[in-house]
C-alpha cells in the first residue's frame, strides 16, 4: 500500500511501513493533513498512539489508517486497523483507567457507520474496540450481530494484542485490497440533525450525501437551485422556485444546503432558513449551537453558548418571527435576498393569519403568510429569490393553506415574479392542480423535472417506506403488500398489543446511541391506560437530543412525541401507538375519524379535519430510519371508551397486509 494520505485518512501505510517510520515523519504526515491548526494535547495523543501500536503489532501484516473520516458524523475515527479481512475499529483513550459507556457508544457508532454507509466494509466482519490504555482487563465475548458487526470490546494496554489476535483469527476472511478499501465510495445518509450540524460546519451537499441515484437527485436539485440564485441576482431577477420531494427525500436538507453556502460565499447577500415548524427550529438551533460550541473548544477558543446561540438563530428562524420583524419594518426589504421557506404547504391561511394576529398582537393582518412573504421579498429593489419546500400530504393543523394558497398569492402580490416550479406538483397529493392551472400558459412560469426528490433518504436500509405508508393509508391493500415484501429484509417491521413487547423490540433492535420512541397522534386520547398521555408536554430538544441518562430524553420511552413535535425530524427506531381516532371502515373500505370530546368519541365530519388525522399518521409512520413497531390497544369492553371493537379492525388490516405480529 502506498504510504500517502487516503482521501479519508490523515494517515495511511502498510502495518510494516508505520512500524519502520519515524514517529516524528508520522506526526509530521497527520499535522499537515489535519484540517485545524494541531493543540499540543493532540500531538500527544497521536504520539502515545504511535508508540503504543507498534509496540503492539510486531509481526502483523495489514494496513493502518489513521483519523479516518465519518462525515455523516462530522468525526474522526482514530485508528482503523484492516488485519486478515477484518476491519478493526479503535477508539483510544491515552491514560485513562475507566470504559466510560458513552466512549463504548461512540467506537459502535463508527463501526455501524463503516456498515452502513462505507461500501467496501459492508460484507466484512467490523470489530471495535475501545483501547483505554491504563484500564482492567475485561473477558468481553466475541459476539457478532448478523450483519457482521462486532459488539464493542473494552481492551487495556495489557490485553490489547491478545483480543486482537483472537478476534482475526476468528473472523478471519479473505484479505482486504487496502488500496480499493480505503478509497471506496462512502455513502452516508444523515439524519436532518446530523445533517445541519455539518452544512453548517462548511460542508456540503455532496460530502454529507450518499452517491446513489436517489442522492444524484439531491445533488442535482442543490446544485440548480444554487444556479437558479446566481441567475437571478446576476441578471437582478425575482424568482420563486416550488421544490417537492416524498416524505424522508431531503428537502429540509436542500435547504439548509443552499442557505449555508450562501451565506458563506456571499455575506453581502445572506440567506435565512425558515419553518413555521417551532419544535424543528428549536432541536436544529440547539443542536447547532451545541455542535459549534464543542467544535470551537476542541480548536482552544473558549465561546459563550449564547453567543453562538445568536449566530445560529439569525440563520434558523421561525418563519412567524421573520414575518412579524417584517411588519414592524414595512418599508425596507429583509436583510436576506434568499428565503428558504421548509414546509411551505403549512404556512396559515388568511383567515389563521388574521385571526391569530388580531387576537395575539393586536394588529390587522389582512393578508396570508404567503401573501405577506412574497410582498416583502418585493420590497427588494434588485433581486431577491424564495425557495418553497414542499411535502405532499403533510398539512396536520387547522388553517394550514396548502400549496394553492403561494400559488394565488403570486398571482394577486407579485405576478411578475419569474416562477420554477416542480413538475411533481401537479401530483394530486400537493392539491395544487387548480391554482396550478392559471399559470401553466404564463411565459414566466417553468415546469423543472430538476425541483423534484423522488427519493426516500430518510431509510437508508429501504426506500420503498414511504410508498408502504401512503399504500396503507390509501387502503391499496396489494401495493402495500408488495412495498412491504420489497422492503421486509431491510427493514423491519412488526404490530404487537403488547406495549411492553414493543418498547422491548426497539430497545432489542437499537444499537449504541441509535435513537429510538415513542410516537402517537394527537388525538390519541384514550392510550392513558398505557401510560400514554397526549397533554403532556414533551420537549422536543430534550427528547431528540438529550443521552440515555436523561428521563426526558426519547430514550426512556416514557413520553410520547405527537406528529407536531416530530414532523420534519427522525429516528433511527420508533414505536407508533395506533388508538381509535382512525379506523378501518367496514370492509376497509375508506377510514373513519374521532375525536375524543367530553367522555366519548365524535365523527370528525369536516373534510379538512379528517385529512389533517390521516397526515398525522402519515408523519408518525415515516418517522423511523431503520424500522418500527406498530402498537395497536387491544381494548378493554369493560371501557365504552376503548372496546375491542375499536381497534380489532386495525390490527386485522394491517395483519392481513402482512405485517408480522411479534410472538
Amino acid at each position: 500500500m502506498k504510504s500517502g494520505i487516503t482521501s479519508r485518512a490523515w494517515y495511511a501505510a502498510s502495518i510494516e511501513r508505520f512500524r519502520t517510520t519515524s514517529a516524528e515523519e508520522i506526526l509530521g504526515t497527520l499535522t499537515a493533513n489535519s484540517a485545524f491548526d494541531v493543540a499540543l494535547s493532540q500531538r500527544d495523543a497521536w504520539r502515545a498512539e504511535i508508540d503504543f501500536l507498534r509496540e503492539r503489532l510486531t509481526g502483523l501484516t495489514g494496513a493502518i489508517l489513521f483519523e479516518f473520516s465519518i462525515p455523516r458524523m462530522g468525526r474522526r475515527i482514530d485508528v482503523v486497523l484492516l488485519l486478515g479481512g477484518v476491519v478493526f475499529v479503535l477508539e483510544f483513550k491515552i491514560g485513562a483507567a475507566l470504559y466510560d459507556s458513552a466512549a463504548v457508544d461512540q467506537v459502535w457508532d463508527y463501526a455501524l457507520d463503516l456498515k452502513n454507509f462505507h461500501e467496501a466494509s459492508h460484507g466484512r466482519t467490523i470489530v471495535p474496540l475501545l483501547v483505554v490504555t491504563d484500564g482492567p482487563n475485561l473477558a468481553d465475548a466475541l459476539r457478532r450481530d448478523a450483519d457482521g458487526v462486532v459488539r464493542p470490546l473494552r481492551v487495556s494496554r495489557r490485553n490489547f494484542r491478545d483480543v486482537l489476535d483472537l478476534a482475526a483469527s476468528s473472523f478471519a476472511a479473505k484479505e482486504i485490497d487496502v488500496e480499493r478499501w480505503a478509497s471506496s465510495s462512502y455513502r452516508p445518509t444523515p439524519t436532518i440533525i446530523e445533517a445541519a450540524r455539518a452544512l453548517y460546519a462548511q460542508h456540503s451537499v455532496e460530502d454529507i450525501a450518499r452517491h446513489d441515484a436517489g442522492a444524484e437527485n439531491l445533488r442535482v436539485t442543490s446544485q440548480h437551485l444554487e444556479e437558479l440564485v446566481g441567475e437571478a441576482q446576476r441578471s437582478k431577477r425575482k424568482i420563486i422556485c416550488f421544490v417537492t420531494g416524498v416524505p424522508g427525500a431531503g428537502k429540509t436538507l436542500v435547504g439548509l444546503n443552499v442557505a449555508t453556502r450562501r451565506n458563506d460565499d456571499d455575506t453581502n447577500s445572506p440567506a435565512v432558513y425558515l419553518s413555521g415548524n417551532g419544535p424543528l427550529v428549536a432541536v436544529l438551533r440547539e443542536a447547532l449551537t451545541r455542535d459549534e460550541v464543542a467544535r470551537q473548544n476542541e480548536l482552544g477558543v473558549r465561546v459563550r453558548k449564547s453567543k453562538v446561540a445568536e449566530s445560529v438563530k439569525a440563520f434558523i428562524q421561525n418563519v412567524h418571527h421573520f414575518r412579524d420583524d417584517a411588519l414592524r419594518d414595512d418599508a425596507n426589504p429583509p436583510v436576506e435576498h434568499v428565503a428558504i421557506f421548509d414546509e411551505a404547504q403549512r404556512a396559515w391561511t388568511r383567515t389563521k393569519a388574521e385571526t391569530w394576529m388580531r387576537t395575539k398582537k393586536g394588529v390587522a393582518f389582512p393578508w396570508s403568510e404567503p401573501e405577506f412573504l412574497l410582498s416583502s421579498m418585493d420590497r427588494h429593489a434588485d433581486w431577491s429569490v424564495v425557495v418553497c419546500l414542499v411535502g405532499g400530504g403533510q398539512e396536520i393543523n387547522d388553517g394550514e393553506a396548502g400549496i394553492g394558497e403561494w400559488l394565488q398569492a403570486l398571482q394577486a402580490r407579485v405576478p411578475d415574479w419569474r416562477m420554477h416550479i416542480s413538475s411533481r406538483l401537479t401530483d394530486s397529493e400537493y392539491a395544487a392542480d387548480g391554482a396550478l392551472d392559471s399559470l401553466r400558459a404564463r411565459s414566466n412560469a417553468q415546469l423543472d423535472d430538476c425541483l423534484h426528490l423522488a427519493v426516500s433518504m430518510r431509510s437508508f436500509r429501504a426506500e420503498n417506506v414511504s410508498a408502504f405508508v401512503k399504500a396503507v393509508l390509501d387502503q391499496e391493500e396489494h401495493a402495500a403488500a408488495d412495498a412491504l415484501e420489497r422492503m421486509r429484509e431491510k427493514f423491519p417491521i412488526a404490530i404487537t398489543r403488547d406495549l411492553t413487547a414493543a418498547k422491548q423490540w426497539v430497545r432489542d433492535h437499537a444499537r449504541d446511541s441509535e435513537r429510538y420512541g415513542l410516537v402517537t397522534s394527537s388525538k390519541a386520547f384514550r392510550l392513558k391506560p398505557h401510560a400514554i398521555d397526549v397533554r403532556v408536554n414533551v420537549d422536543p430538544v430534550h427528547w431528540f437530543l438529550s443521552g440515555k441518562d436523561d428521563t426526558r430524553s426519547s430514550y426512556y420511552l416514557e413520553d410520547a412525541a405527537t406528529e407536531f413535535q416530530v414532523q420534519g425530524l427522525e429516528l433511527d427506531w420508533t414505536c407508533v401507538t395506533w388508538d381509535a381516532d382512525l379506523r378501518p371502515s367496514a370492509g376497509n373500505r375508506g377510514w373513519s375519524f374521532y375525536d375524543f370530546r367530553g367522555s366519548r368519541w365524535t365523527n370528525v365530519k369536516k373534510e379538512e379535519n379528517r385529512r389533517y388525522l390521516l397526515n398525522a399518521y402519515r408523519v408518525l409512520m415515516t418517522r423511523a430510519r431503520q424500522g418500527m413497531v406498530l402498537f395497536v390497544p387491544p381494548g378493554d369492553d369493560r371501557d365504552a371508551t376503548r372496546q375491542t371493537a375499536f381497534y380489532d379492525g386495525t390490527f386485522d388490516y394491517l395483519k392481513a397486509i402482512g405485517v408480522p405480529v411479534l410472538a
